[in-house]
């Protein structure tokens, strides 16, 4: 049982740090949208929450940071922020995921300390997860609107997802899986509780096991 919970818990881990990598690059990479345009096809626009860029055929690429981040639409001033407190719950709960393993030996005797340390990670890595998905999955939503809006002529170019979307959706989903697990790895430790053994001094250990009752042929 404890090495299934260990593997769990390793599980778990990985799933954590990936996805809290994924969440930090998606975080500051310009690529949360792609704009191809018809007229000059040898560039190609991006765009994130921190700056716009273009990206020359040739190989060239160059980038603009915003002006203002009062002059910003809402959904990209409050991702900023969104995002902001993802990379941070992420990294704590990798820390109290960390320190409360089974397997690391600092605090090897509170174990009911590693189970709230363990049960913490997982809820901040959950944490991370939601603030993560809840930006891009605004963003995603906003762009989708824009490009089908009937209101706007045809010949003015639509942004579209970029890979910093993608991105962000897998770094999501596998801190809410991450932090499910370790959750679940948290509340089993409870469950898979060893019974208690009773301590026998050995003077009637020996009594017991050369014991003869007083009348062997009496049936109940």
């Amino acid at each position: 049982m404890l090495a299934n919970r260990i593997k769990m818990q390793f599980c778990a881990l990985f799933l954590s740090l990936l996805g809290c990598v994924l969440s930090c690059v998606t975080t500051y990479v310009p690529l949360w949208k792609n704009l191809n345009l018809d007229l000059n096809e040898l560039e190609i626009w991006t765009m994130g929450l921190w700056q716009v860029c273009v990206v020359q055929e040739e190989g060239g690429m160059e980038c603009k940071d915003y002006d203002s981040f009062l002059a910003l639409p809402s959904e990209l001033r409050i991702s900023r922020v969104l995002m902001f407190l993802a990379n941070g719950f992420g990294v704590l709960g990798l820390l109290f995921s960390i320190l409360g393993l089974d397997c690391l030996k600092i605090g090897a005797r509170k174990e009911e300390l590693k189970k709230r340390l363990l049960f913490a990670g997982g809820v901040f890595s959950w944490l991370s997860g939601l603030t993560t998905l809840i930006p891009v999955s605004w963003i995603a939503y906003s762009t989708v609107e824009e490009f089908w809006d009937d209101s706007i002529p045809e010949i003015v170019p639509r942004w579209e997802f970029g890979e910093a979307m993608f991105m962000g959706w897998f770094g999501g989903f596998f801190l809410l899986l991450g932090g499910s697990l370790l959750i679940c790895a948290a509340c089993c430790t409870d469950a898979q509780q060893t019974l208690p053994v009773h301590y026998v001094p050995p003077k009637l250990h020996n009594q017991y096991l050369h014991y003869k009752p007083k009348y062997p042929d009496l049936k109940i």
